[in-house]
């Protein structure tokens, strides 16, 4: 059995499988779970040898082990689930199982079908291959007529099965109406999660030629019940979902264009409030069908445009006020109760149509109707609450209650991790290392395994030799990691697990290293500075652990969560090398780690170190430490040619550091600002801790880096949070920083910088007019979006910044205001309704340079409207 599975025949493996008798298939049964054991025993060599003989394991199980149970229970293993030709492999198990009684292929069929999954793969994967173990379940089904279990996977998988036949030319149409499964799978389409993706798919590839077209024809031949289409689109909007779950429905609704009589309006009406976009859409379209054909009744009028008008969605808010304008005076009462919900709009331009509206319909309205519009109205400004009491009588002005400014309130960073105190839980650490592991407990693991291992390097390597046995692959091919594993000799992580090979294995780690060093000659990475510093440290212990050597202790680990080193303590940790020279990038790092104000009593007890390094730690600290360098930054908008498409507009930030004079050369070079950028933001994570102490230096570092990955869900606003908790001066770089962070892509990466800037602003170190000078020239450059930044602004004046986003505004918007015969720049009315909220909450006043011109534009528009309010604000 074993050497026919090896010769990878499948079809002389069904062949011989056919022979066997009662005993034959007793011991191939018996034999074959430990011999997939064995192989699975070898690794990923054996694993992928497996998945190249998935095949032939399938067929010895299907027709070798002997119950129902036992035969889905290998087909489905994780190992054999995956096969190359599914229909070739169904076929062969169906030939080899066809002597079984009818109730056990029933039995299977059912567990099989049970049992299926719908996979997370891609489109192209999924017509290739279909769901696993589909086109056998499916086989089985119609050979022996059994009821198949309602499995959404399965329903998917016909349904892929279906339009991978379309793509090979067969025709969707045909094979849809000559499909055996269409009459017990297609009530099923409309409920099944997963179909929506499918059927998305298909109707951008196939167009009108695909399954939607086919459903839609066949029901207009009366192959298919145009009720079950109907029925089973209403069953699907009702169930709710979102916009991609709906979509591919809403169109099938739209390509069967039912008649008025089969739009069931109470139920369409009560979607209105919450259903996604693409139903909302649809929905509308219906009801003004049914409105036009005089079907829809004033009662689910009312409903409708009350509904709308409460949506967030400016565009449903519009589509309410439209149709209420071509309204009959006998939906006054109707009409003036959604009206109401739109006088409370903080859009000038809907808010002043509705009072428009509501004046219009007011002499055809109920007096509840009226009440409803006078209540609302109460609220709006002297202006129009005159023209709403003209016509409905007096109005109340309902004077807003005072904004109270929030206290601001910090989070602190989380306490560092115990100290790891024997070789047992610096194992445990090590094994559940990856990469959502947090720089300081990397520390601590990094600190703990050089410790440990000066202390009893064996008992070190024998606690890590089962995760040493897990995780490198054996035997060891240093290749491997080279060439099949990207970045691992630069990303942090790996060059971590890399410290801890080579205290298990120093001489697989040396081969390692030494084929990295040549790959990296070959292919160099330029990156930032601080990112080498980093990855230095870390390589200087792999190299001391493969040399069979140790320190007692690591000089810069860190003693404070923001990643200082407390200057006593680095004493001590020298004094612990006794006289012996440390490891020179950690000292390097050290030095970058102290605080900005240090205790005479460390100057003193550092004179009395002896060594190299001694003296000059003894002299860094009489001299306070690093001295701050000059950071400049400065930022353009600019065009380049293309050939094919026009001119390309970009934005480019340029920063300038200057390192002070007399300080060691790797730290220099921390002090200079170069042109590299680091590519994975998640890695800059670290950059806060290595100079903790100057801010504004590792957020001129951060710059380009956090501008390169301002759509990546990875680091950006997180590294901000860490800066802004650390020390020493703040300026445009930081300012910069903070606003590319808050104009991220994700909300995630823009709370972390709203949380920077609180945390600034509460400890008294948030640069204001610097920040508004980068978000203005941000935005100019086109480096970030207006509506991103003014969100992030909003949250944090609500949280308690307003005074410093007011003196920030007061810089930013100057520049940002139109000039006149300028087009103004989208998003800028919210931005000045942030201003207005800011200025409000602080009580603070300033002139701000363009805004009277703005405020005296013509319109109603939401920035006219906003800088007007502003104007009034800042005067009082």
């Amino acid at each position: 059995m074993a050497s026919r599975i090896e010769a990878g025949d499948d079809t002389e493996m069904a062949r011989f499988l056919a022979t066997l008798d009662e005993d034959g298939r007793r011991a191939v049964a018996a034999r074959l779970p430990g011999y997939l054991s064995e192989r699975l025993a070898q690794g990923w060599e054996g694993q992928l040898w497996i998945q190249n003989q998935t095949e032939m394991f399938r067929l010895a199980g299907a027709a070798c082990l002997s119950g129902a149970a036992q035969v889905a229970a290998w087909l489905n293993r994780r190992d054999l689930r995956w096969v190359r030709r599914p229909e070739a492999d169904a076929a062969r198990i169906l030939a080899l199982i066809g002597d079984r009684p009818a109730t056990w292929r029933e039995d299977l069929a059912v567990r099989l079908v049970e049992r299926l999954r719908s996979p997370s793969r891609s489109a192209s994967r999924l017509l290739d291959s279909g769901v696993p173990g589909w086109d056998l379940a499916a086989g089985l089904v119609l050979e022996t007529g059994a009821e198949p279990p309602d499995n959404d996977a399965f329903t998917v998988g016909w349904l892929w099965r279906l339009i991978g036949r379309h793509g090979a030319n067969q025709g969707t149409l045909d094979a849809l109406a000559v499909d055996p499964l269409l009459g017990r799978l297609l009530p099923r389409v409309f409920r099944a999660a997963g179909v929506a993706a499918a059927l998305t798919w298909d109707l951008v590839r196939n167009r009108d030629q695909g399954v939607v077209a086919a459903l839609v024809a066949l029901a207009e031949k009366g192959r298919v019940p145009r009720g079950v289409l109907v029925g089973g689109c209403v069953e699907r909007f009702l169930a709710g979902g979102g916009a991609e779950e709906i979509a591919p429905f809403a169109t099938l609704w739209r390509r069967l264009r039912p008649e008025p009589e089969e739009i069931p309006a109470v139920e369409f009406v009560r979607l209105l409030p919450s259903a996604a976009p693409p139903l909302v859409e649809l929905v509308l379209e219906e009801l003004s069908r049914l409105d036009e054909a005089g079907l829809l009744g004033d009662e689910s009028f009312g409903e409708a445009v009350e509904a709308l008008a409460f949506r967030p969605e400016k565009k449903y808010v519009t589509a309410a006020l439209r149709w209420i304008a071509g309204a009959a005076p006998s939906r006054a009462d109707a009409a003036e109760v959604a009206l109401a919900a739109v006088l409370d709009q903080d859009t000038p331009a809907l808010r002043d149509r509705a009072v428009r509206l509501a004046v219009k319909f007011a002499p055809h309205a109920s007096g509840p109707a009226l009440d409803a519009v006078r209540t609302a109205a109460s609220r709006l400004p002297a202006d129009l609450r005159e023209k709403i009491a003209a016509v409905a009588g007096v109005v109340e002005a309902d004077e807003p209650p005072p904004m109270t400014p929030a206290a601001l309130v910090v989070n602190p960073l989380p306490a560092l991790p115990a100290t790891l105190g024997s070789p047992g839980e610096l194992a445990w650490e090590i094994e559940a290392l990856d990469w959502r592991t947090g720089q300081p407990q990397f520390e601590s693991i990094l600190a703990a395994l050089v410790e440990l291992t000066h202390r009893d390097r064996d008992a070190v390597s024998q606690a890590l030799r089962p995760w040493c046995d897990k995780r490198w692959r054996r035997p060891f091919d240093p290749a491997t990691y080279v060439y099949g594993i990207s970045g691992f000799g630069r990303n942090t992580h790996a060059l971590l697990m890399r410290c801890a090979l080579a205290v298990v294995a120093p001489a697989d780690s040396r081969k390692l290293s030494a084929l990295l060093a040549g790959y990296h000659r070959s292919h160099p990475e330029y990156e930032p500075a601080i990112q080498l510093l980093v990855q230095r440290r870390l390589r200087e212990v792999v190299e001391m652990l493969e040399r069979g050597r140790s320190v007692a202790v690591l000089l810069a680990t860190p003693t404070a969560p923001t990643g200082h080193v407390d200057a006593e303590i680095l004493v001590e940790r020298m004094e612990r090398l006794e006289g012996a020279e440390p490891l020179q990038a950690d000292f390097h790092q050290a030095l970058l780690r102290l605080p900005r104000e240090i205790e005479s009593r460390a100057v003193v007890r550092a004179e009395g170190l002896t060594s190299q390094a001694g003296r000059v730690l003894a002299e860094w600290l009489r001299r306070g430490g690093l001295p701050d360098p000059e950071v400049i930054v400065e930022m353009e908008a600019a065009q380049r040619p293309d050939a094919d498409s026009g001119p390309d507009h970009y934005g480019e930030v340029f920063v300038e550091i200057t390192p002070p004079a007399g300080v060691p050369r790797p730290v220099a070079e921390l002090c200079t600002g170069s042109r590299r950028i680091l590519h994975d933001a998640g890695e800059a994570l670290w950059w806060p801790a290595v100079m903790p102490s100057h801010r504004e230096v590792v957020a001129a570092h951060l710059l380009e880096t956090l501008a390169l990955g301002i759509d990546d869900t990875r680091g950006g606003g997180h590294v901000l949070a860490a800066l802004a908790h650390g020390d020493g001066p703040v300026g445009p770089a930081t300012a910069s920083a903070l606003a590319i962070g808050m104009g991220n892509r994700h909300p995630g990466q823009r709370a972390a910088a709203v949380d920077a800037l609180i945390t600034l602003a509460a400890r008294g170190h948030l640069p204001a007019g610097d920040l508004g000078r980068a978000v203005a020239g941000l935005a100019d450059a086109g480096l970030v979006k207006l509506n991103r930044i003014t969100s992030a602004l909003d949250e944090a004046t609500t949280a308690g910044a307003h005074a410093q986003v007011w003196r920030a505004l007061l810089t930013a918007l100057p520049p940002l205001l139109p000039r006149t015969g300028d087009r103004p720049r989208a998003g800028l009315g919210e931005l000045l309704a942030v201003a207005v909220k800011a200025a409000a909450l602080s009580g603070e006043r300033g002139d701000v340079p363009g805004l009277a011109e703005t405020a005296a534009r013509g319109g109603s528009s939401r920035l006219v409207q906003e800088a007007r309010r502003l104007q009034r604000q800042v005067s009082r």
